[in-house]
């Protein structure tokens, strides 16, 4: 039986939370309040997923083991992927496991299907007549008109029977018919002509990113330096520079900031206001400065950190 649901967030880590077995890692870049829309539809094996979101951020994902995703704009304002600048009638196919970096400059609305591996090589054995590998690191699809027309189409569909007034998908007969037609319109996007191959030079960044990413997690409460983060990684500053500008578009040490920065907001909305201090906090995470912190602070969300500890949560 289908599964379905919108959950509506105000807060980054509430809404990271709702991917469940996705890891998804937000950072907010801009100013403004936070709100998103999470659109899921669970079917027999696809699960089809529409995301709203009102402020720009870098989106570190970690994707499931166990099942290949598409990713793909639902309008002409779309997130970067990988460095990729995904355009309205382009997909992005990821295999399991990967961890992908998305980043937009504002508002944005994309879409994320998943299927089971197995079922995904059963169903290109099935429909070509040989199972589909899945890509080691992010590849673009460009599919014929045709087939990304009907596409878009079913992704259309299946997100108006999700909304909860549909009393169709609760039809068996229905949500099956769905599943089918939407798993056939995956395969020929993924088999169309148009597909461009990643690169290896693609594939050594994807890893390089990753790397950095397990270190950055070890670093973010403790200072370091650029030249630090670059020998645990084992690599040289001007490539670590060029990846994080691909694939983040600002340096690595504005992301460690940025990162930082998200952190200590999040701390400052879970707080007592009647307890806890702007200071404590900020020092927690490394900001030792405070006169500098607060302008940094200001400048990145639009508002003071006081402000935002007296926000009741």
């Amino acid at each position: 039986m289908a599964e379905r649901s919108i959950s509506r967030f105000d807060d980054p880590g509430a809404y990271e939370a709702g991917f469940g077995d996705i890891g998804v890692n937000l950072t907010i870049t801009g100013p403004g309040d936070f709100e998103a829309e999470l659109l899921r539809l669970k079917l027999d094996h696809l699960v089809i997923v529409r995301l709203r979101e009102s402020l720009p951020r870098i989106a570190c994902i970690s994707l499931a083991a166990d099942r290949v995703f598409l990713s793909f704009p639902v309008s002409r304002v779309s997130p970067e992927c990988d460095g990729f600048a995904l355009q309205n009638g382009q997909i992005a196919f990821h295999g399991p496991g990967q961890r992908m970096h998305q980043r937009s400059n504002g508002k944005c609305q994309w879409g994320l299907i998943s299927l089971p591996v197995e079922q995904f090589a059963k169903s290109g054995a099935a429909l070509i007549g040989q199972p589909i590998p899945p890509p080691r690191s992010t590849r673009l699809l460009q599919p014929s008109g045709a087939d990304l027309s009907r596409f878009q189409r079913l992704f259309q569909h299946a997100c108006h029977l999700a909304a909860p007034a549909n009393k169709l998908i609760e039809q068996s007969e229905v949500a099956r018919a769905l599943e089918q037609d939407m798993i056939h319109a995956v395969i020929h996007c993924v088999t169309s002509d148009g597909t461009e191959n990643s690169s290896r030079t693609r594939s050594n960044h994807t890893a390089l990113m990753t790397r950095f990413e397990t270190a950055l997690r070890k670093s973010v409460d403790r200072k370091i330096t650029l030249t630090d983060l670059c020998a645990e990684i084992g690599v040289a500053e001007r490539t670590l520079r060029m990846c994080c500008h691909e694939f983040l578009g600002v340096s690595p040490m504005r992301y460690l900031l940025l990162r930082r920065l998200n952190k200590t907001r999040a701390a400052l909305r879970r707080a007592d206001a009647s307890t806890a201090s702007v200071a404590s906090i900020a020092r927690e995470h490394q900001f030792f400065e405070l006169g500098r912190f607060a302008a940094t602070y200001r400048a990145a969300f639009g508002e003071a950190p006081l402000t935002t500890l007296q926000r009741k949560a």
